[in-house]
């Protein structure tokens, strides 16, 4: 019978892995969500990263694709500090965001405690996660991470539970979408809208990184323009804040909130066939007359 060795597993320093947080770890981390949202129990979606707040800026901004809940996390490759969990606050109001991840390879006890109370005592449902970094190896073998979690909320379990009871309607949610893009694609072929089973899909303007947004909900499709994957609500302040006037008469919306910046809404039956194919019409008329007025007025200036 052959002996079997093994080896023993070795912490390793984090800035062994990652030499500096904002422009490794934090990019890192934003293309490995999957890898945190595993030991979270989320399904995590990039918006944006280095997410401007007043004079801050929030290190990753993601959404749950499973209950489209805002998720902001704060990442550290130090241990967790005063002023990285007021920051956090700060956030969380600023991003609209419901659900805030503080990652870091070290909490202080006081941090910890923190953090719990928040999770009790949070009276707009915000939750709240304190995740410890490890970085491990065996002998020689490659870096691998891991994410422990300290802290979470209370109810958990329980939520996580619900979410997947309500996966079955979501599901059918998604066949639905599945259907109405399918049909929105053979309608408008060269609108630039594509099929899928997600609420919304993107369409390139070509200037800046920006997209147009077309979204459909229930009873309601829409339109908004926003920045690409990884590109934020920064994108949309630096470049189309200084052309908000002539945007706001091109298109005949005003800016509005500046996560869904020029919204616009069109509410139709989306029982009905006749509905839908209306819905597709204005979306791709709206798309291009999105596109066509950035173009215009923004530019070469972006």
């Amino acid at each position: 019978m052959t002996e079997v060795t093994f080896g023993t597993l070795e912490d390793v320093a984090p800035r062994q892995a990652w030499a500096h947080e904002a422009t490794v770890f934090t990019p890192w981390l934003a293309d490995n969500l999957g890898r945190l949202g595993k030991e979270l129990g989320l399904e995590l979606q990039l918006e944006g990263r280095e997410v401007r707040v007043g004079p801050f800026s929030a290190d990753i901004l993601a959404v749950d694709i499973r209950t489209n809940e805002r998720v902001l996390v704060e990442n550290q490759l130090e241990e967790g500090d005063h002023r990285h969990l007021g920051q956090i606050l700060t956030y969380l109001t600023g991003l609209e965001a419901r659900v805030v991840v503080w990652v870091a390879p070290r909490f202080r006890d006081e941090h910890l405690s923190a953090v719990r109370w928040l999770n009790e005592h949070a009276s707009d449902g915000a939750r709240f996660f304190a995740v410890r970094l490890r970085v491990v190896r065996i002998g020689d073998s490659p870096f691998a991470p891991l994410f422990e979690v300290l802290e979470r909320p209370n109810d958990w379990d329980r939520r996580l539970q619900e979410v997947a009871r309500e996966a079955v309607d979501v599901s059918e949610v998604s066949a639905r979408r599945q259907a109405f893009w399918d049909m929105a694609v053979a309608r408008h072929p060269d609108s630039g809208l594509t099929p899928a089973q997600s609420p919304a899909r993107w369409v390139p303007v070509g200037v800046g990184d920006l997209v147009v947004s077309a979204f459909v909900g229930e009873g309601r499709v829409g339109v908004f323009l926003r920045g690409g994957r990884g590109k934020g609500a920064e994108v949309v302040a630096k470049v189309l804040t200084p052309h908000a006037p002539e945007l706001e008469a091109a298109l005949g919306v005003p800016f509005g909130d500046p996560a869904y910046p020029f919204t616009s809404r069109l509410e139709t039956d989306l029982s009905t066939p006749a509905g839908q194919e209306a819905a597709a019409d204005w979306l791709a008329t709206e798309v291009a007359r999105y596109i066509a007025a950035v173009r215009a007025v923004v530019g070469d200036a972006a």
